[in-house]
């Protein structure tokens, strides 16, 4: 923007300026706002300089801004802006202007109370139609005289410029900014979050939907003419491209970071046959989560072109122009198929201090071009043919790598560009990756890792505190997925006490005065522990296969640990079946290996007395679960505690106790009362309910309600008004759909994919037991005797009459199992 008058502290220009002009530097991501321009914003505390240009225009800016600007190539001096006049924002107050692409011939710098010197370069263009902070700092200068007057500006300067429509966005019209503004009631530029909203809504919106209404490009859409008229104003000179971090970017020095021009190399990774082989890669390579998939994805949408050479530190030479190094991001991208041939080369050394059978200065481009990539045998090579065809045996074995585990912060680059590489230097697919693992960052007891504030902790430390098969516990207990694990010292505390119980628990069962029972498993307890056995074998390979050591640690360790407890207890006084037990022991120590594997190994060999390391044991065999039997073991399990609470309520004193009241009686004897289905009006709603629930999604469809109800209504029952049958239902399809959100379709079920009433017989022993009771009948809720109140009960909710010996004293319940 060429100052048309060098008024006040500029008129000191005037010599250094001769030649070129001065400029204000007004930096702008939207040239296609030019045409609406009414005047110029700068901070007026704010501290600018006017600095040297290169070809004798003086240009006035932040400091940060010109430091940026000198490495690319715009000032005489590279990293060292000349300074000629240090000047305040107030200094620039009423200069007046020519900007570009303005239909005004001039107009003025005004003051801006929100501009950051810290970002672009201090001076903005103004353009009030679609710029919510323009158009409101405008208005307060128009209707405040005293605003005016306090900055020192003339009415002229502001009150004749309106603002001018330029782009026409559908639902806001051609003056976004103040018909955004007017909805949200923004009152002036200190209304800081409405503003931002304001701008959120109006930026995107006008950059995909906007047309422009003005300009040789009236009539296409801004995101066409955006680059247009950018480019157009660089070749006419009315513009100079300029860059800067998108955030500050401090360097390990402490120095501020900046944007230089350099002589550099780049990869084009967007090239259109290379994307596309890269995205059929990506499509056929296994991600563990659609998460790291979409990163994936959303990277090789924009990933272009990638600066991939720098010019000093530590590297691999650029082959093709040697005076570079790839820079770290961009070198060993395939450095896993080195990996293959490694041990040829230094000796089996994993540091490399060694030397092998192959010597460095004989590995030309031909010799890796035989060993990776099928050529022929180079002429005179000094490695013998046969040890290359070793080397190569040994790449084609292990290629493709079948899993690469790294953060999650390298998708968006050197995860990308590995598989870029991948599929550049084996274009026929066969070596692509078979998978990637990514991961989030480690956090110690929810806060970030730092030195500085004393939350930190080393491998070596943690291991001396807690031992490593403890730590490697609370590591595997610390979150799967993408997202921040989370390292708790409690659970590693946690881990000790559990791993030494369970050592003293097998030690003891493995002693000859255990109290174990013999012979094969024979009850109900048993049939279910041995499932929870096989659904353990189940769900842990099912969790390693996918990389859920969280999830694997529940399986293999939790959930088995309390189905064991739960057996031990079902058992009663005739004790576990000593060779269900062993068979824990043992599936524990096999399921466990990779967690803790110090442990499992001193259970195998020590108190199993099993041959070899439980290292080279194999996954173990185990039958196929029956999930039925599991969903039966652990209705008991619900029943328990129901019943617990009726009877302790039952037993419970009244809150107002009269004089001489004797306590309530012991509850002794129960009732149960089943429902072999849900029918009527309850099997309408529940059909309704299955038709308009997605399982994959975990939801019902929007219309569910009103489906029920038309269910309920085509159901009818003589015996109730449809008033009626709509205050009975509707509480009874919520219920059912908060516990579907919770347990799965499987809740909507007409009736239960067991005998309830046998299950109930069959534990018998272990209920009386738990609840401490002399008596518990079963009986079906369709039997002739059966009170009014069973006809209530459901499948899973059965009705529960409690006794203390005689029918009189009595309490009754429902129960939602």
């Amino acid at each position: 923007m060429r100052v048309l008058e060098l008024k006040g502290k500029l008129a000191a220009l005037a010599a250094a300026a001769a030649a070129g002009g001065v400029f204000l530097m007004a930096a702008t991501l939207r040239p296609e706002t030019m045409y609406g321009q009414t005047n110029c914003w700068a901070l007026p505390d704010g501290r600018y300089g006017a600095y040297k240009g290169l070809g004798g225009e003086v240009y006035v800016m932040t400091y940060r801004s010109a430091l940026n600007l000198s490495y690319q190539e715009r000032t005489p001096k590279r990293g060292e802006p000349e300074c000629l006049l240090e000047l305040t924002g107030q200094d620039l107050m009423g200069v007046p202007l020519s900007a570009p692409s303005c239909p005004h011939e001039r107009i003025y710098v005004l003051p801006l109370l929100t501009i950051l010197t810290n970002k672009g370069t201090g001076i903005v263009t103004s353009v009030p139609s679609d710029s919510p902070d323009d158009y409101t700092a405008l208005m307060d200068l128009k209707k405040k005289p005293k605003l005016r007057e306090k900055y020192g500006i003339a009415d002229e300067w502001v009150m004749p410029f309106e603002v001018l429509p330029i782009i026409d966005i559908p639902g806001f019209g051609d003056c976004a900014a103040q018909v955004v503004c007017e909805q949200l009631k923004v009152q002036s530029q200190n209304d800081t979050a409405k503003l931002a909203e304001a701008k959120q809504m109006v930026y995107l919106k006008g950059f995909t939907d906007g047309v422009m209404k003005v300009g040789p490009h009236a009539g296409r859409k801004v995101s066409e003419a955006k680059p247009i008229i950018k480019e157009a104003m660089l070749a006419d000179g009315l513009a100079l491209p300029y860059s800067e971090p998108e955030k500050v970017v401090m360097s390990r020095s402490g120095d501020e970071c900046v944007v230089a021009l350099t002589d550099q190399w780049y990869l084009v990774y967007g090239e259109e046959a290379w994307h596309a082989a890269t995205a059929a890669a990506l499509e056929a390579m296994e991600c563990y989560s659609e998460e790291t998939k979409n990163g994936f994805r959303h990277c090789l949408g924009w990933l272009q072109q990638w600066a991939c050479s720098r010019s000093f530190g530590l590297g691999t030479r650029l082959p093709w122009d040697e005076q570079y190094l790839i820079e770290s991001l961009s070198d060993s991208t395939i450095y896993m198929a080195y990996y293959t041939i490694a041990h040829y080369l230094q000796n089996s050394d994993m540091y490399g201090q060694s030397v092998g059978e192959v010597n460095p200065a004989h590995l030309t481009n031909e010799v890796w071009d035989y060993v990776f990539m099928q050529g022929p045998y180079p002429a005179g090579c000094a490695i013998p043919e046969a040890l290359l065809q070793k080397m190569r045996a040994e790449f084609e074995f292990w290629y493709p790598f079948d899993l690469r585990v790294s953060g999650k912060d390298l998708i968006q680059n050197h995860l990308t560009f590995s598989l870029y590489n991948h599929t550049a230097m084996w274009p026929a697919g066969d070596k692509n990756p078979a998978s990637f693992r990514c991961n989030g960052h480690l956090l110690l007891n929810s806060e970030k890792m730092s030195k500085s504030t004393g939350n930190f902790k080393t491998l070596s430390e943690a291991i001396a505190e807690y031992s490593a098969d403890a730590m490697r516990w609370a590591l595997a207990d610390a979150g799967d997925g993408m997202d921040d694990a989370n390292f708790e010292t409690s659970t590693a505390n946690a881990a000790i006490l559990r791993l030494t119980k369970e050592l003293s628990w097998m030690e003891e069962m493995l002693a000859p005065e255990a109290g174990l029972r013999d012979g094969p498993p024979s009850t109900i307890n048993d049939r279910v522990f041995g499932n929870e056995l096989n659904i353990a074998v189940f769900r842990a390979r099912e969790a390693y296969d996918k990389l859920l050591f969280r999830e694997a640690l529940k399986c293999a360790g939790y959930d088995l640990g309390n189905a064991r407890d739960v057996y031990r207890f079902a058992c009663g006084p005739e004790g576990m079946n000593r060779g269900l037990v062993l068979r824990y022991m043992e599936l524990s120590c096999l399921l466990l290996v990779p967690i803790t594997p110090h442990t499992c190994e001193h259970v195998w060999g020590a108190l199993l007395q099993k041959q070899g390391s439980v290292l080279r044991a194999g996954w173990p065999a185990a039958a196929e679960p029956d999930f039925i039997m599991q969903r039966a073991a652990q209705y008991i399990e619900d029943v328990i505690p129901s019943m617990r609470k009726l009877i302790a309520k039952a037993e419970a004193p009244p809150k107002k106790k009269k004089a001489d009241e004797p306590p309530p009686p012991k509850i002794t004897h129960g009732r149960v009362w089943v429902s072999e289905r849900f029918v009527g009006w309850q099997e309408a709603v529940l059909h309704a309910l299955q038709d308009n629930y997605d399982a994959g999604a975990n939801a019902f469809a929007a219309d569910a309600v009103p489906a029920v109800l038309e269910a309920v209504k085509a159901a009818g029952d003589a015996d109730m008004s449809e008033k009626q049958l709509k205050q009975l239902a509707m509480p009874f399809a919520r219920y059912k759909m908060d516990e579907a959100l919770k347990g799965g379709k499987q809740v909507l079920d007409v009736k239960l994919p067991f005998d309830e009433a046998q299950l109930l017989r069959d534990n018998l022993p272990y209920l009386l037991r738990s609840l401490n009771l002399e008596g518990l009948v079963i009986s079906s809720a369709a039997e002739a005797d059966a009170p009014a109140a069973a006809k209530a009960a459901g499948p899973g909710q059965p009705h529960i009459h409690l006794s203390a010996g005689t029918p009189a004293a009595n309490s009754d319940g429902q129960l939602g199992c």
